[in-house]
């Protein structure tokens, strides 16, 4: 689901409660909503607005967590793959062709903005790159080093290719979390009996509704934020591809 979606859900979601507060609130007799009644209800609610704060606060420090380490992500599969070509270069010319295997692999995966699918949707199979990886990695294995040099940079190109490898699986595997939904929808839950709770005990006047509308968008907009966050690779706020960018211009230089 889009985080935009999910964030217009919660916002929707939230009006209604605050509608529904204050329907009932006109429905309900007088000493229902006395002073002590209200005081009632507000003690109740701390207590589930606290427990949403702590939730919300969770599931952002978690998003932007997964949006960090994703970051650090990029720029290191920027660095290996860097590393892989300078040391598949300075073996010698027998490597141009696992060097522009490697350069065809990188552009793939930028070309589909660095996500975590394994398959293509229409054939169902799977996708090219993760066959080039093993391809790269095979024609490293069927050099024939000349000397102890050679040796060690065909030791140390398959070392780094073994970690470029392992950090496209690395993606696949944290692709596969995503957002904690039963988490989210109880959060949810909550702020919606807050919201509604607002509704019960609030004016009905155009201030006091505006005010509660923005809260309602201000907390949709931290929904959406968690939600696109946990998926750094797409969506309107993504980890950049410029050290990807920046490295596959360098690669199969001499």
């Amino acid at each position: 689901m889009g985080s935009l979606l999910v964030g217009g859900l919660v916002f929707l979601f939230l009006s209604m409660a605050t509608s529904i507060g204050l329907i009932v609130r006109a429905r309900l007799p007088d000493h229902h909503l006395n002073a002590e009644s209200k005081d009632a209800i507000r003690l109740a609610t701390a207590v589930v607005g606290t427990l949403s704060a702590l939730a919300l606060g969770l599931l952002i420090a978690s998003a932007k967590s997964t949006y960090d380490n994703a970051e650090v992500e990029m720029r290191t599969a920027a660095a290996r793959v860097l590393l892989l070509d300078r040391v598949m270069a300075q073996y010698g010319p027998e490597t141009d062709n696992a060097r522009q295997l490697l350069r065809e692999l990188i552009a793939k995966r930028l070309s589909r903005g660095w996500s975590a699918e394994t398959t293509d949707e229409p054939s169902a199979k799977a996708l090219g790159e993760y066959q080039d990886i093993e391809a790269v990695q095979a024609d490293l294995r069927s050099l024939t080093p000349k000397d102890a040099g050679q040796r060690s940079l065909q030791t140390r190109a398959l070392e780094v290719s073994g970690m470029v490898a392992e950090t496209h699986w690395l993606l696949v595997e944290s692709g596969k979390e995503g957002l904690p939904w039963a988490f989210l929808t109880v959060l949810v839950c909550w702020l919606a009996l807050l919201f509604a709770t607002f509704g019960l005990q609030a004016p009905t006047n155009p201030t006091v509704l505006s005010i509660l509308l923005v809260c309602a968008m201000s907390v949709a907009g931290a929904i959406f934020l968690i939600s696109d966050m946990a998926n750094p690779y797409v969506g309107l706020v993504h980890v950049s591809d410029a050290p990807l960018q920046s490295a596959i211009e360098r690669l199969g230089k001499p």
